[in-house]
């Protein structure tokens, strides 16, 4: 079992970002069964602000490249 775990994370690690990230999520969301109704709520109000904030030019955003290298400085 081992070897076939192990032939799977090669073959998920040559995959593009965007696919890898897809499949990080649907990993992460298979763990976590119970859904907690009111933190989805906040969660989707946060990011429907954040979007709106976008939207209207009051923030920019900041490529991940860019955040990953601040975030190192600290």
């Amino acid at each position: 079992m081992k070897r076939e775990i192990a032939e799977i994370l090669e073959k998920a690690l040559e995959l593009p970002p965007e696919a890898r990230a897809a499949i990080a999520g649907s990993l992460l969301e298979s763990l976590d069964r119970t859904v907690d109704d009111d933190a989805e709520s906040a969660w989707e109000q946060e990011v429907f602000l954040r979007l709106k904030e976008l939207d209207e030019g009051k923030v920019q955003p900041v490529p991940w490249a860019e955040l990953r290298r601040r975030l190192a400085r600290k």
